[in-house]
């Protein structure tokens, strides 16, 4: 996920430390290249219509 993304809507209550402790438990899709989590903004969206 590109690192602005989450800076796009600053009214977003997605933060970059929920969005990793999401990755980290499995509970949005993500896939490990190395030691990064990249995490497409569609996986982004469906998480957050979901959690509504």
């Amino acid at each position: 996920m590109h690192k602005d993304l989450l800076a796009d809507d600053p009214h977003c209550a997605l933060t970059k430390t929920a969005l990793r402790r999401l990755v980290v438990t499995g509970a949005i899709q993500s896939t490990r290249v190395g030691q990064k989590y990249l995490v497409s903004r569609e996986a982004v969206e469906a998480f957050m219509e979901t959690s509504r």
